[in-house]
């Protein structure tokens, strides 16, 4: 094959499957020890109003343990094209403010290296208030320390 082969050179995190993030969810935590990098797709289905923030931290500790906003940098896809992510910017620690629209989807840039020592866990947030918001979201990590035909977890 050419190209990527995402299924054997990366490792797929399934942090957030399709839910109502009405009050908000917190994805699953995922360890950047024996991996590179992580992207991560955060799609949107149907959204009744703007929803509150996406925000990424670091953790000390697969159970979350010291929890910090960090900054990352993120593409969007705010129309109904579908395909057309802009460019990567910067974005605080703060946060993000999504779009209300249906059918959008943001992709998330992180290397492990700008992760502080000591903080190898990463935990997605998205925040919502009273909105009825469709969303899920997916880490694609590359770059493994260890290569195997079945990849290591990286949730435990």
């Amino acid at each position: 094959m050419k190209g990527i082969v995402l299924a054997e050179q990366g490792h797929f995190v399934n942090l957030v499957p399709p839910v109502d993030i009405t009050g908000g969810v917190t994805g699953d935590r995922f360890s950047m020890k024996n991996y590179a990098h992580a992207t991560i797709v955060i799609q949107v289905g149907v959204s009744a109003a703007a929803w509150t923030a996406i925000i990424l931290r670091e953790c000390n500790a697969a159970t979350g343990g010291t929890a910090t906003d960090i900054a990352f940098t993120m593409a969007k896809e705010e129309t109904a094209l579908g395909d057309t992510l802009g460019a990567l910017a910067a974005v605080a620690a703060a946060g993000y403010t999504p779009s209300a629209n249906n059918s959008i989807m943001y992709v998330i840039e992180l290397d492990a290296q700008a992760l502080t020592d000591g903080y190898e866990w990463v935990e997605l947030a998205l925040t919502n208030g009273v909105n009825s918001v469709i969303a899920s979201a997916v880490a694609i990590l590359t770059g493994a320390r260890y290569q195997d035909d079945a990849t290591r977890t990286a949730i435990v």
